[in-house]
Order: structure tokens, then sequence, then C-alpha cells
């Protein structure tokens, strides 16, 4: 078990009848997963899944998705699952509505087919399966990205949702746009610690 800031990331698993229930050790105290997380708690470990969209790349050459695997589990997060999968709509609208649906995947994080060619299709795969969507998402990161490529941030339609109490955030393919996105803005959002608020409270913890 890897403990962080007081979080131990395996659950402890109780017997309970014919139930299953999980248990974590959170500041010393045994709770449940359901027990609610406040904005202000200490860091609480997140199962992130990660999407490459793109018609070309495979993993000896997935530089964005591995810029943003090796960022969150730098960040003391779980890797749940990890795909690479052609720009298509209803290939990529099948893979994350499957991880939208798990129980152990509470965050999923797509890079590529952002832009505005014809091959760019996330959002209209996507946006169909959400919630609720978080506007200030993209917003917040074409302000961030205008420091670093100028009006060219217009053409990224970056963006974010909830679905299924599972967060979702779409970037673009590059490289450098994952590691702004992150380390600009997904970490502090992701970490239960950060205050006045984050995503972590309004996660799935079943």
């Amino acid at each position: 078990r890897l403990k962080i800031a007081n979080v131990y990331s395996t659950p402890i698993r109780l017997s309970n009848g014919n139930r299953q229930s999980n248990f974590y050790l959170y500041k010393g105290n045994l709770m449940s997963s359901n027990s609610p997380i406040h904005c202000g708690d200490g860091f609480v470990p997140l199962n992130i899944a990660v999407l490459t969209v793109s018609d070309t790349r495979e993993e000896h050459n997935d530089t964005s998705g591995q810029a943003l695997v090796e960022r969150l589990q730098g960040a003391g997060h779980k890797l749940a699952a990890k795909e690479i999968s052609k720009d298509d709509v209803y290939q990529l609208r099948s893979i994350v509505s499957q991880w939208i649906a798990r129980d152990d995947i509470q965050v999923i994080l797509t890079t590529g087919g952002t832009g505005f060619t014809a091959r760019d299709n996330t959002p209209e795969a996507l946006l169909p399966l959400f919630d609720k969507n978080i506007e200030g998402f993209g917003e917040v990161f074409r302000a961030i990205s205008l420091d670093e490529i100028g009006t060219s941030t217009v053409q990224s339609r970056a963006f974010g949702g909830m679905a299924n109490s599972t967060v979702i955030l779409s970037v673009p393919g590059s490289t450098n746009a994952c590691k702004t996105a992150w380390d600009k803005l997904i970490v502090e959002q992701l970490d239960a610690s950060h205050r006045p608020c984050n995503f972590v409270p309004h996660l799935k913890f079943t």
C-alpha cells in the first residue's frame, strides 16, 4: 500500500454479510468510501483513465498521453486505464461511455481531436454524454494558453464535463498543451486539499 498525505491508495475491503464495503484510512480514521470528501481535505488519490485521440499515434510515440500519465502518477494518482483511439465519433463515445459507467474510474482525461479539421471530433463525440458541462475548464485553459501561443488559442476547443459523478476533461493533442493543462489547471482541481474548491467532492467513491 502506498501512503500519500495520510491516505492509503489501496482501499481496505471488509466483508459485511453478503455485501462488500470499501474503506480507506484518512488522517488516521477508518472511513467508508461513501463518506463525503470536502474541499480543503487532505490529498485523495484518484483513479484516472487517459484516452489519446489520434489517427496516427501508437503507444511508442504517444508523447501526449504519456505526459498525462507521468504527471498523474507523479501527483500520486493511479492510472486506471489507457487507450488510443482513432478520431471516430462512435469509437470515442463507446470507450468513454464504458469508462463513465465503471465504478473504479473517477476521472477521464482525453487528448486530441479538439481542433477544427474534419477529423477533430472529440467534442461532438463526448458532449452528448455529459450530465453537466464545465464551461470554465475550456475558458481557463484558453486564457492560460494565450500566454504561450497567443491568439492561436481560439482554435482550441478544449472542454470538460461531468457524467455519472465522473469528471471528463479534454485537451488538445500537442504534448505541450497536455503539460500546460495538467501543470496549470488540472492538478489543482483534482486535489482535495486545493481551496476554495476542487472537483474531488463531486466524484464517485464506491
